[in-house]
C-alpha cells in the first residue's frame, strides 16, 4: 500500500454542506480522488457483519474492508466519477 497518500478531491457535494447532519457527525461519508487515479472511501466498516453474506465469487482479503456508503452519497458523486480509466 502507498503510504504517502495524496489527496486531490471530494467527489460530491460535502456531506455537511449548509449544516446537514449525517449518522456520524466526524465527517463521513465521504468519497475521494487519490492523485494516482485510484478513490478511498469514508463509511461505516461493515466488514465483520457482512463477510458471511457475501456473493459467490466475491472475496475480501486481509488486508482489505468492507464499508456502507449511503446510496445519496454515491448518487451525488456520480457527475464527478470519471468515465474512463
Amino acid at each position: 500500500m502507498n503510504t504517502s497518500l495524496t489527496f486531490l478531491r471530494r467527489l460530491g457535494p460535502d456531506p455537511h454542506a449548509n449544516g446537514a447532519k449525517t449518522a456520524s457527525c466526524n465527517g463521513c461519508p465521504d468519497i475521494l480522488e487519490l492523485a494516482d487515479g485510484d478513490f478511498a472511501i469514508i463509511g461505516i466498516d461493515i466488514t465483520e457483519a457482512a463477510l458471511p453474506h457475501l456473493i459467490p465469487t466475491v472475496g475480501c482479503g486481509p488486508d482489505e474492508r468492507i464499508v456502507r456508503v449511503p446510496r445519496k452519497t454515491l448518487v451525488l458523486a456520480k457527475p464527478d466519477i470519471p468515465s474512463t480509466f
